[in-house]
């Protein structure tokens, strides 16, 4: 049966739905407040935002489907076909898109429990143009090993499923995407992230592989809501100083150096005429620059550095 757009926008409502009443029982004081938005151009969304509870000092989930002429940046990236660029130039009328998805970040209060980043979402374009992208990825303020060998180990779990290639390969994607070039230095652990995912695929079986590819994504969303709420489990007790707050600052700022400069998702929504508010809801409350900071020798700061590497083999 021919899945159209509108089942997807609705199984990630639904999502949205799931994750948002799991993330309210895991802070247990909490509740999401709502904002539904239109877009000019077409379509809109529902935003959600979660403040000052006991776990999470400001988290969001977003949803959003919007559509209208496709921009132009579209056709300057370079994994678009020469085809699609050369049809583009040469006809006045834009294609149509259309692109749907559910985006969320999580910063909890205390320092102990990582920020984490899910995104997946569908896009459609004039032409037959079909694909499926996202990712889901961990950026702890310290890094605990076992943490981070629970987390990859839950992704490799879901990738196994439908790839033996796929964790291996969307792994390695997520340490070279979230990578700060400017610092040398990963965001956190990485996770997974893939894009595009479809795209190019022949017409001989494309049905078939765009189901299976379909099955794969939704898998990555509903593996959301079970990981973050064990970690935030695991570590929402633990004890911290005011040594940890401010370094829990640092690293803040550097998810919001990531985020205003290389992040994909960010320049997409401000290029599309996306909902600002909705769009800069990725960053956290406080966050804090210190010049030229060294951490202390054989310290956990010092420790947490070293494992901001690409390539770590954590499962």
């Amino acid at each position: 049966m021919e899945i159209n757009r509108a089942e997807i926008s609705n199984w990630l409502k639904g999502l949205q739905d799931s994750i948002c009443s799991a993330l309210e029982k895991a802070d247990g004081k909490s509740k999401f407040e709502e904002e539904n938005w239109i877009r000019e151009e077409g379509g809109g969304g529902r935003t959600r935002i979660i403040r000052e509870g006991n776990v999470i000092e400001k988290g969001g989930v977003l949803f959003s489907a919007v559509e209208g002429d496709a921009p132009d940046f579209l056709f300057k990236e370079k994994e678009h076909s020469s085809s699609t660029q050369s049809s583009a130039t040469k006809s006045e009328v834009k294609p149509k898109f259309f692109a749907t998805g559910v985006s969320i970040v999580i910063h909890p209060k205390t320092p102990m429990v990582p920020i984490i980043h899910m995104n997946i979402r569908y896009f459609e374009m004039d032409g037959g143009i079909r694909w499926l992208g996202g990712g889901i990825d961990l950026t702890p303020h310290y890094v605990f090993e076992e943490d981070a060998k629970f987390f990859h180990k839950a992704l490799k779990k879901v990738c196994d499923k439908h790839h033996a290639d796929y964790y291996s390969k969307f792994k390695k994607w997520a340490d070279d995407y979230f990578y700060i070039v400017h610092r040398k230095e990963t965001r956190g652990v990485g996770g997974i992230f893939f894009d595009r995912l479809n795209e190019g695929e022949g017409s001989d079986g494309e049905r078939m592989n765009f189901d299976k590819n379909l099955n794969f994504w939704k898998e990555v969303g509903e593996t959301f809501a079970p990981v973050y709420t064990e970690l935030i489990e695991r570590n929402k007790n633990k004890t911290f100083n005011e040594n940890n707050k401010q370094w829990q600052l640092l690293r803040r700022g550097r998810y919001v150096e990531f985020n205003l400069v290389y992040d994909k998702g960010t320049k997409f929504g401000l290029e599309t005429n996306g909902r600002v508010e909705s769009i800069l809801m990725s960053l956290p409350k406080l966050a804090g620059w210190e010049y030229d900071f060294k951490t202390e020798k054989n310290s956990e700061e010092e420790k947490t550095l070293g494992l901001l590497k690409k390539g770590i083999d954590w499962v």
